[in-house]
């Protein structure tokens, strides 16, 4: 199983799953990268980091490490990367689960915004994160101080902007672009889709299109919950996953 996290300012594999992995590599293999240009992955000034790039990272990642095949588990941005990576060579990829996940075009909703014009300071981050779960209670000052010196990374910013547009004035909609839809009908992989009910970042609307439109597909959404089902109802995404991987071994 590969995790791919998301792309908020100061991001990176450890801080979207060190507190899942733990669990679930007890009952399989378990692998995290820092996606290229997030994290504390090397950052390329002549590098075009784009969509192509990061399918391509993903794939020579896996390469790498001798897999053929993996269950992708990712995270809004990195759900998008599994996605797109499930479209350009489905035989590589097992199973799809999806957290808070964009698709199609919708408004730029207030917590991409706010990540685009996020400027490296403690206090910067801690606002930023507060958006993120249903609980800003969730947010621990550690996770601040962690992720803010991921984002003060030379270059880290200018990764996560080159993700979605850049945001109109202020009153005026950004339309930001996930997977087309006519592409996610073309999956055919097993897909289990979660999202927070709440979820002010990626809203649930987009989790919804992308069950209607992957044929096997389920979907799971938890009421009082935000951007980060892996954290905020931590046993039930546990249970979900470890069922869903388990129903595939026994096919």
């Amino acid at each position: 199983m590969i995790l791919l996290h998301g792309s908020g300012p100061g991001v990176s594999a450890w801080t979207n799953w060190a507190g899942v992995i733990p669990a679930l590599g007890k009952s399989m293999r378990v692998i995290a990268p820092d996606i290229a240009g997030f994290g504390f992955s090397e950052f390329r000034d002549d590098t075009a980091y784009d969509i192509k790039l990061w399918v391509k990272h993903l794939f020579g990642f896996m390469d790498a490490l001798e897999l053929p095949t993996a269950t992708l588990v990712g995270n809004s941005f990195g759900g998008g990367l599994a996605l797109a990576a499930t479209l350009r060579d489905p035989s590589r990829i097992e199973r799809l689960v999806l957290l808070g996940t964009p698709s199609g075009e919708f408004p730029m909703t207030d917590g991409l915004r706010a990540g685009w014009f996020y400027e490296p300071t403690v206090e910067n981050m801690k606002r930023i994160l507060c958006m993120f779960p249903f609980d800003a209670q969730l947010v621990t000052d550690d996770m601040v101080q962690e992720r803010y010196e991921a984002s003060a990374r030379e270059g880290a910013q200018e990764a996560f902007r080159k993700l979605i547009p850049t945001p109109g004035p202020e009153g005026e909609t950004t339309i930001v672009r996930g997977v087309p839809e006519a592409a996610l009908k073309t999956i055919e992989k097993p897909t289990m889709v979660i999202h927070g009910r709440d979820d002010h970042v990626i809203p649930l609307e987009l989790g919804l299109r992308i069950h209607h439109c992957i044929d096997d597909s389920t979907l799971h959404s938890f009421g009082r919950c935000g951007h980060w089902v892996q954290h905020e109802r931590r046993a039930e995404f546990l249970a979900l996953v470890e069922g869903f991987v388990a129903e595939g071994s026994l096919r």
